[in-house]
C-alpha cells in the first residue's frame, strides 16, 4: 500500500528538514507539506527534501489537514506537524500495527509517557479536562484527545464528515473515527519543541472545550 504523509506548517524552517529526513525510512512516501503562510525558508527546505509543497492561504490548521489529505494519493496517511515533536521512527510499526490488527485509525498517545520538559502541566490539565469532557458527552474515553499524529486509512477519513477547519480538527478526527470504526492509541515519546508554538494555550483550549459541547448538541 502506497503511504503518504501530510504535514501542516507556518514559519518551521529549524525542523521541518528534521522531520522530511524521518519519513524516508519509509520506501516509496509521499510528502505532502501544506504551508500556512510561512515567513522564512519552510517551503524552500520542505521543496530541497523532496516534499510536494502545497501553499494553504487560508488559515486553520484543520483546514490545512483537508486540503493535504485531498491532494494525497496514498491509501494510508500519516499525519504529524512539523516540529519535530512527534517520533518519525515509529511510524512503520504503527503502519504494520494499522494493516495487520485491522485497526481504521491510529492516535498517538503524548500523556503516558510524557515528562515536564515535552509536555508542561498546565497543558497536561488542560488536556485532561478535554478528555473528560469527551467522556461525559461521547461516552468513550482517550488519554490523549488533543494528539496531532494520526495513520488511518484515506478511505476510512473519506467517511467522515463536519471536521472543523481549526484546532478542535484534532478532537473532531477521533470522535468520528470512533463513530465509523476501530481506533486504538499508542504511547509516544513525544519531544521537546524547538520552534515557536503556534498553539493559544488559553484560547485554543476554552475553543475546543465549547467545540465539543456545541458538537454535541448538534448530534
Amino acid at each position: 500500500m502506497k503511504v503518504s504523509a501530510v504535514i501542516p506548517t507556518i514559519n518551521e524552517e529549524k525542523s521541518i528538514g528534521n522531520v522530511i529526513d524521518g519519513l524516508k525510512c519509509i520506501d516509496g512516501i509521499e510528502i505532502i507539506v501544506v504551508d500556512t503562510n510561512s515567513t522564512d525558508k519552510t517551503r524552500e527546505i520542505a521543496a530541497s527534501k523532496g516534499a510536494r509543497v502545497i501553499e494553504e492561504h487560508r488559515k486553520g490548521y484543520g483546514r490545512a489537514y483537508k486540503t493535504g489529505i485531498k491532494a494525497a494519493s496514498g491509501d494510508i496517511i500519516v499525519c504529524l506537524d512539523g516540529d519535530n515533536t512527534y517520533p518519525t521512527d515509529i511510524i512503520k510499526p504503527l503502519i504494520d500495527i494499522l494493516i495487520l490488527d485491522k485497526v481504521n485509525f491510529i492516535s498517538c498517545d503524548r500523556m503516558t509517557l510524557r515528562t515536564q520538559h515535552s509536555y508542561t502541566s498546565l497543558h497536561f490539565i488542560g488536556n485532561l479536562v478535554l478528555n473528560f469532557t469527551l467522556a461525559v458527552l461521547f461516552k468513550f474515553h482517550l488519554n490523549d484527545s488533543q494528539s496531532g499524529m494520526w495513520i488511518f486509512y484515506k478511505s476510512f477519513y473519506n467517511k467522515m464528515n463536519n471536521l472543523s477547519d481549526y484546532m478542535a480538527f484534532s478532537e473532531d478526527i477521533k470522535i468520528e473515527a470512533l463513530k465509523h470504526g476501530k481506533l486504538i492509541e499508542v504511547p509516544i515519546l513525544y519531544g521537546q519543541r524547538i520552534t515557536k508554538p503556534k498553539l493559544k494555550t488559553w484560547r485554543d483550549g476554552f475553543k475546543n472545550l465549547f467545540h465539543l459541547i456545541i458538537k454535541r448538541i448538534q448530534n
